[in-house]
């Protein structure tokens, strides 16, 4: 299998030895890493609480499609991760926003704790179509 790794400075850089996303060109697929709520420009957590930082995790996770050259429509599949599933109907509101009909695929989990101490994360796997 061939992959394309795919980078953007709109979106913050990965933290670790993993790709802000990775394309397969054979098949179309694009397999986000989650997204925090961190500003790319200043590499730091946006400060406001969980509506905060999910807007900027939107804003990432639409850059990292942008540098795809996909869109929000191109989206299959995402999981949702929090920590505190109090905060999901909040969330729930704001993806229903970024997304649009047929909405993806989704599963949303509670996790003991997530990277920088943040509040939500979101992972997508995109397709580009035909």
């Amino acid at each position: 299998m061939q992959k394309q790794v795919i980078q953007t400075e709109s979106a913050p850089a990965a933290i670790g030895p993993y790709s802000q996303a990775v394309a397969d060109p054979a098949t179309g697929l694009l397999f986000c890493s989650g997204q925090v709520g961190i500003d790319p420009a200043t590499g730091q957590m946006v400060e406001g609480g969980v509506e905060a930082e999910f807007r900027q995790v939107l804003r990432n996770v639409r850059a990292v499609l942008d540098a795809a050259g996909l869109g929000t429509e191109n989206v299959l599949k995402t999981t949702l991760f929090l920590a505190d599933m109090d905060d999901f109907a909040r969330v729930n509101q704001l993806y229903g926003e970024f997304f649009a009909e047929p909405y993806p695929a989704r599963s949303a989990v509670a996790v003991k704790t997530l990277p920088k101490g943040c509040d939500v994360e979101l992972e997508v796997i995109a397709q580009r179509r035909g």
